[in-house]
Order: structure tokens, then C-alpha cells, then sequence
């Protein structure tokens, strides 16, 4: 089985980047057997109903303005699986299968690190704008059951306020960031997925650690795949630009 993983992915700079992120993302993934496929829940789709790109040779998606002429200059274009795709959808009949669209930065960028090779199918699935977080959390649920020859990578970011960052990288962890990403890493150790799951409920000062959910949502995927009794462990954690947490996690399955 593939333990399900989720990736905080960042700024799309890390593409181009070797720091301690890209490293950990290339020592991990040899730490690991290489899936069949990997299906990456993106942060950066988001759509009425939730879909699965369905192409055999999906395009990939630059779908950032205003950064270096390098960060356009990357070519990583694995093949899909239409296959898998298809099987997903037979299992879940609520996700439909669009053949058309490509792989944005929250599967590419992160997967590139992983697998340079380009050797491993990517597939990605969308964020249902009309589903709650518990619905999210829910579909989780049902994908783990996919989890023997897909590994699924929800890409994202626990705290991202990019209307309170740094551009500076030299700068420190803004305090109120470091308190977010600590009261989350409090709520993994302790298994607590009711507050994770409901954390607009539980968590201090949430509006300015998550103002919005997209970059949040493909966590509670993560976390809907653990199998009860099962755990949660973080494998990597920093915060880049002041308050972009990048703590990544896997969770257990039978």
C-alpha cells in the first residue's frame, strides 16, 4: 500500500530551487517504492464537482505570473493514466473524468523533486467548491480504499496568508504564523481530527493563518485516508516567507 502523503508545496520558486525542501522531496521518494501512479488533490483546481484529468499525456499547466523567465523554462510532463482515472471514477461514480485538462504547479512542481526522471504517471483531482470541510474529509475516506497501486499526494499548505508574507527570505517566522502551524503539528500528534477537520471552530486568530480554504482542504483528503488507530506523522516541517507553512505529512494504512 502507499501511505498517503500531504506536501506543502510553497512558492512555485521551489521548482527551481535545491534547499532543504527540494532535497527532503528527492531523498523521501527514494526512501519509498515508486507507485504505479501518483494522484496529486491540488490546491490550484477548484471546480463544481470534483473531476480527475483523464489524459494520457496531460499538458502541464504554468499557472503563476510574474516570477523569473527560468520558473517557464522547466519542461516536466509525465504521461497520465487514463486507466487509473477510469477505475477511480467506477469505484467513486461522483468524480467525472475530464480528458482535457493539464497538471498545474501543485502536482508538477512538487512531483519533479520526487521523480525527475518523469517516470511515474500524474494524475490530478479537483476541489469541489460546493462540498464542506467534512465533505472533503469524506471523499478522503473513500479514495484510501485506491491507495494499493495510486499514491495519493494532497498538495497545499497548512498555513498561507500570501497577503502576509515575506519576500525576503532572510527574514524570521512571523510570530503569529509559528503559532498556526504549531497549533496544527499540537492536533496531529495528538490525533485530534475533529479540530483539524473543524478548525474554524478551534483554531486562534484561523482568518489570518488560513483566510481561505483552498490551500487547507487537500489535508483533510490526507486525513480522511488514515485508517482508525492508525497514525499521523509529519516528515518535514518549515516556514518560508514569514508564514508559509511546509509541513508535509504521511499517514498509515492497513
Amino acid at each position: 500500500m502507499n501511505k498517503p502523503l500531504f506536501i506543502g508545496h510553497g512558492s512555485p520558486m521551489n521548482a527551481v530551487q535545491n534547499n532543504d525542501y527540494s532535497n527532503f522531496l528527492n531523498n523521501f521518494a527514494k526512501s519509498i517504492n515508486k507507485p504505479e501512479a501518483i494522484a496529486v488533490i491540488s490546491a490550484h483546481w477548484q471546480t463544481k464537482g470534483t473531476f480527475i484529468t483523464g489524459s494520457s499525456r496531460p499538458e502541464q499547466i504554468y499557472d503563476f505570473y510574474g516570477f523569473p523567465l527560468e520558473l517557464y523554462e522547466i519542461k516536466y510532463r509525465p504521461k497520465g493514466n487514463r486507466e487509473a482515472a477510469e477505475e477511480i471514477k467506477n469505484i467513486i461514480p461522483e468524480i467525472e473524468i475530464d480528458y482535457n485538462r493539464g497538471i498545474d504547479h501543485a502536482g508538477w512542481a512538487v512531483v519533479k523533486h520526487m521523480y525527475p526522471d518523469q517516470d511515474v504517471p500524474l494524475l490530478e483531482i479537483s476541489l469541489d467548491v460546493n462540498k464542506n470541510e467534512s465533505g472533503h474529509f469524506d471523499l478522503g475516506r473513500k479514495l484510501a480504499a485506491l491507495s494499493k497501486s495510486i499514491l495519493f499526494i494532497g498538495s497545499g499548505n497548512l498555513v498561507h496568508n500570501l497577503s502576509d508574507i515575506s519576500f525576503n527570505e532572510k527574514d524570521g517566522v512571523f510570530p503569529w504564523a509559528k503559532d498556526a502551524d504549531a497549533w496544527i503539528d499540537d492536533r496531529i500528534k495528538s490525533e485530534n481530527i475533529d479540530e483539524l477537520i473543524n478548525y474554524r471552530r478551534y483554531m486562534p486568530d484561523c482568518r489570518r493563518a488560513i483566510p481561505t480554504n483552498e490551500h487547507y482542504l487537500p489535508f483533510l483528503y490526507i486525513l480522511g485516508m488514515k485508517t482508525a488507530n492508525k497514525g499521523i506523522e509529519t516528515i518535514y516541517q518549515e516556514i518560508q516567507n514569514g508564514s508559509i507553512s511546509m509541513r508535509s505529512i504521511r499517514v498509515e494504512l492497513l
